[in-house]
């Protein structure tokens, strides 16, 4: 049986997104070769350097985009505003593409990366890894089910406690360059509603400012409404003291409530990646529950799916060495730019 070369890989940004949400998967697939990560932090150097003693630490994104030809994958986990220009450089040079999320600040951004990977022929994917979150694989398998009946509502609610401003790109970025939490934690709920309930347009939008110094909303409240009749309530935030349930779905036959987030992002953040033990699984102290309040039936506690955010990165090698499509179509991503700017427009 012939050897299939690996993939050769580079990543763009070794901080939250590069450390935790993509060298792991790169490195436990067999699939792929991680050759190049690109990073200005000393710090973040060194870990990447004792993280992956395979792969060789450069200092800037233009230092790996210039090796870019060697390479089969580039992944941008740098800052949205940076994508654009990254991306076109990474496709020039013959390497495919992934790109965190937020894809791109605008709509005629992500159009003229789509059309650029077209043109060359080349792989094109965004990181909506949460679709492979184990709650949301969980609510998309209650509604493929039935067990809902209609639904009637979807909420989703992702919210965190940021602290004070820092010095970090979520914080410094304007919206107009894609900052902002309706760009950032935004793109997440938004694409998982349209994934579930199919094509939606804007009823409601509040984005807010609260956090004194800020250049971008830090607390937002998107409503849409999805052309299946279904309505979505995303709520998401860098400034709740307290959060309210990850999913509430409300059904004409039932309904489904579970709490916290899915446990994968901090296994990931203690090293603990993929064939860890217990890796993707949830406790069962926080499954969510079926059933209907005051019914005189108790409610059912369901048994969360496995997340398994290396299913994007299997779907990515399939794309790229079979010609499978792409886990996350990069027209999904468009419309997902195209919602949240018209969030912005409309609020």
């Amino acid at each position: 049986m012939p050897q299939i070369d690996p993939i050769r890989t580079g990543i763009i940004g070794f901080g939250l997104s590069g450390r935790v949400f993509h060298a792991p998967f790169i490195a436990t697939n067999p699939a792929f070769r991680l050759d190049l990560i690109a990073t200005s932090d000393p710090e973040r150097a060194a870990v990447a350097a004792s993280q992956h003693p395979g792969a060789t630490i450069v200092a800037t994104p233009d230092d790996l985009l210039a090796r870019a030809g060697d390479l089969d994958l580039v992944i941008l986990a740098s800052p949205a505003h940076t994508h654009l220009e990254q991306g076109l450089a990474a496709l020039e040079a013959g390497a495919g593409i992934v790109i965190d999320k937020p894809f791109v600040p605008t709509v005629a951004d992500a159009e003229l990366l789509i059309a650029k990977a077209e043109s060359v022929g080349r792989f094109l994917a965004v990181f909506q890894n949460r679709r492979w979150d184990g709650d949301f694989l969980t609510v998309r398998d209650l509604i493929a089910r039935g067990e809902l009946g209609r639904v009637i509502r979807f909420e989703s609610t992702f919210e965190r406690w940021g602290g004070d401003l820092r010095d970090r790109w979520q914080d410094t970025t304007p919206i107009e360059a894609g900052g902002g939490i309706s760009y950032d934690l935004g793109s997440h709920l938004v694409d998982q509603a349209l994934q579930l309930f199919g094509p939606a347009v804007i009823d409601h939008a509040e984005l807010s400012v609260v956090r004194e110094g800020g250049v971008s909303d830090d607390d937002a409240f998107i409503s849409l409404l999805h052309a299946s009749g279904v309505r979505s309530h995303l709520a998401m935030s860098r400034v709740a003291a307290q959060s309210g349930p990850r999913f509430r779905v409300l059904g004409d036959r039932s309904g489904y409530t579970v709490y916290g987030l899915d446990g994968q992002e901090p296994m990931l953040k203690l090293a603990q990646w993929p064939g860890s033990e217990g890796y993707g699984v949830t406790p069962e102290a926080d499954w969510g529950t079926l059933g209907i309040d005051g019914s005189g039936e108790p409610l059912v506690r369901v048994p969360t799916k496995l997340g398994d955010y290396p299913g994007f990165y299997a779907g990515v090698a399939a794309s790229i060495r079979d010609g499978a499509p792409s886990p996350v179509d990069p027209r999904d991503a468009l419309e997902v730019v195209r919602i949240i700017a018209d969030a912005h427009a409309k609020k």
